[in-house]
């Protein structure tokens, strides 16, 4: 326990520098996006003038590198800064959209683990049969497939034509679950399909590739059900690299679906970080940049945390 507690606090001391960098690299590229705020904010008909006293204003006359550490400072202090357009902070306008973008994904994880891990379960269970290549098709397809162009043909079908489900808009589950979960069920599915298609994918080969170990037979010669053999032995070690690609899914969900909440209209963090290219909303993209990155680092602190509980054979010095 002491050491498990040590190597989180190292790996929690470890955000500093990846604040840093990743604050440097969102400050640098996010500046080089061409268009002024003030002359966005101010429209074209604003004189040259009025252009510059709003860009005084708002400290975009100095220069690059007192801008940066001028925001960097204030991140050091917990302060993402204002929004350029509502002037409210930062922090503020991301916990509002967390809300929506965090329902989302529990609900698309949730569905990619309960097909993926039952599907390459079942797919190792009837390796030599026509259904292997039939489920590595499928989760090529999967993978291959577009999201915003499954995103546009589960509107159509079942928005459209069958009229079942919201095409735009979310709802919180304080509105009550079902208006809540009707308006994330397709956005829910597209996500999902991508990541069943990887997830079943690594799992399988992690699966197969434990089979052919020589304690395996050994268990099946013992007179071991193959069911018993490929849950109790297979299935926990094939988990063990299939938690990073669950971790990454959850972050890079986490971090902000653009292209699926842009298409449903959903008010998450996506929506947020694409508002705020559109104005050139310096402060909220930056902010939104470094929380992206942030539950990154964290999520795979977790990932390695579960590691240890899988299997017991992994420590931290």
């Amino acid at each position: 326990m002491c050491i498990m507690l040590k190597y989180i606090i190292k790996r929690l001391l470890s955000l500093i520098p990846v604040v840093l960098i990743v604050g440097i690299i969102v400050f640098v590229v996010i500046h080089l996006i061409p268009g002024d705020p003030a002359q966005v904010m101010l429209g074209q008909s604003a004189t040259d003038e009025q252009v510059e006293s709003l860009r005084k204003e708002l400290g975009l006359d100095q220069p690059i590198i007192i801008q940066f550490f001028t925001w960097f400072g204030d991140i050091l202090q917990g302060n993402l800064g204002h929004s350029v357009f509502s002037n409210k902070p930062v922090l503020d306008l991301i916990l509002e959209r967390i809300g929506p973008t965090i329902s989302l994904t529990v609900l698309a994880t949730t569905v990619s683990l309960l097909i993926a891990i039952p599907s390459a379960i079942f797919a190792v269970w009837k390796r030599n049969s026509f259904l292997d290549p039939l489920f590595m098709s499928g989760t090529l397809l999967g993978v291959s497939i577009p999201n915003f162009w499954l995103a546009l043909l589960l509107i159509l079908c079942f928005g459209v034509t069958f009229q079942w489900f919201p095409v735009a808009g979310y709802q919180p589950i304080s509105a009550g679950f079902w208006p809540w979960l009707s308006h994330l069920i397709l956005p829910a599915v597209v996500l999902s399909v991508q990541q069943i298609g990887i997830i079943a994918r690594m799992l399988r080969d992690g699966m197969l590739e434990v089979v052919n170990q020589d304690y395996i037979r050994t268990a099946k010669a013992k007179g071991l059900v193959e069911r018993i053999v490929l849950m109790k032995h297979a299935f926990l070690n094939a988990m063990i690299p299939t938690t990073t690609v669950i971790g990454t899914s959850i972050a890079l969900l986490l971090g902000g679906a653009v292209v699926t909440e842009t298409v449903f209209a959903i008010p998450g963090l996506g929506r947020l970080i694409i508002d705020s290219i559109s104005s050139r909303d310096y402060p909220v993209l930056q902010g939104s940049v470094l929380f992206v990155a942030g539950v990154y680092v964290l999520v795979n602190l977790i990932v390695d945390i579960v590691y240890a509980f899988l299997d017991p054979r992994i420590r931290y010095d």
